[in-house]
């Protein structure tokens, strides 16, 4: 990754990345942009507590210890701070902590919310679909989605396998899987691997997308933090799973298996730019990495063969 690769449009965690790798910086230049950081932070409003995100019907009971940043500051972060293409999609965050400061740890995670009111997605695949088999699908299609993504001046993308096996939960109506994900330049040099952990909350109109973010190396943290999360996250009563009225309400035109594929989920928008999210201090969010240039409609073409 070159360092432009950090540099954010907003010009605020230039402030932070130049003073950290630039050693010809001047000081006092190094001293006001993170002045400049420190004063984006210090605008962030976080809330914790039980919190409302009336764009999905739902809530999140936040835990002892954690914050959520909501929508607008979530897409000040992402854009501004972390240098990724604008998203009005995302309806917010969650932080591990109370403190702002977190989203400069290049050790921590932080969850981003997005929702996507396509219907009622059914669940009666649930129990039918080999992931592994999905697996190698998504790989052979991802690689030959690489050389659009290095000509649109994105990293390639290597789905290296599950970190976390896809699993639901038919009781709570929860989905939740992890990939292992490598990331290199066009030249061929690595950018870093991720950990992309994704959480679905299935409604009775939609279902939420938490997209959890973290170094590789934090998969134990996450697979300890990401149960709690998960329990936080509930939609309004009357717009729950079981509120489901088959004779009134949308069947959405997919299930379970294509959620996990990713198809269908880049519409919840972090991935509708045909982007690989690039974050602070080479971590990742990738949404949806199996849907670019159509490849989600090859992929399940080639199941139906």
């Amino acid at each position: 990754m070159t360092r432009k690769s950090f540099l954010p449009a907003l010009g605020l965690l230039a402030a932070f990345a130049l003073a950290a790798f630039a050693p010809t910086l001047h000081a006092d230049e190094g001293k006001d942009r993170q002045a400049q950081v420190e004063a984006f932070l210090g605008s962030l409003h976080l809330q914790t507590g039980k919190v409302a995100i009336p764009a999905a019907k739902a809530s999140l009971d936040l835990a002892p210890g954690y914050g959520f940043l909501p929508a607008k500051d979530a897409q000040r972060v992402l854009s501004g701070l972390w240098n990724n293409p604008p998203d009005d999609g995302v309806l917010g965050m969650i932080l591990p902590s109370r403190d702002p400061h977190v989203l400069l740890d290049e050790d921590s995670w932080a969850v981003v919310v997005t929702y996507t009111g396509e219907g009622y997605v059914s669940d009666e695949d649930a129990a039918k679909i080999d992931y592994d088999d999905m697996l190698k699908d998504m790989q052979k299609a991802n690689r030959e989605e690489n050389p659009e993504r290095l000509k649109q001046g994105y990293p390639a993308v290597d789905l290296l396998g599950w970190a976390e096996p896809p699993h639901y939960d038919s009781a709570s109506h929860k989905l939740y899987w992890a990939r292992d994900l490598k990331f290199s330049k066009a030249d061929g040099s690595e950018g870093g691997r991720t950990l992309n952990y994704d959480i679905r909350v299935l409604g009775r109109q939609g279902y939420l997308s938490l997209n959890a973010v973290a170094p590789i190396g934090q998969l134990a943290q996450v697979r300890a933090d990401m149960p709690q999360v998960l329990a936080m996250t509930e939609f309004d009563p009357g717009q729950r799973y079981t509120d489901y009225n088959p004779g009134t309400d949308r069947l959405a035109a997919y299930g379970i298996g294509a959620l996990v594929a990713g198809g269908i989920a880049a519409k919840a928008g972090l991935f509708a730019k045909l982007g690989v999210l690039l974050l602070a201090f080479k971590k990742f969010v990738v949404l949806g990495i199996a849907a670019i240039g159509g490849l989600f409609a090859r992929l399940f073409k080639r199941r139906r063969a």
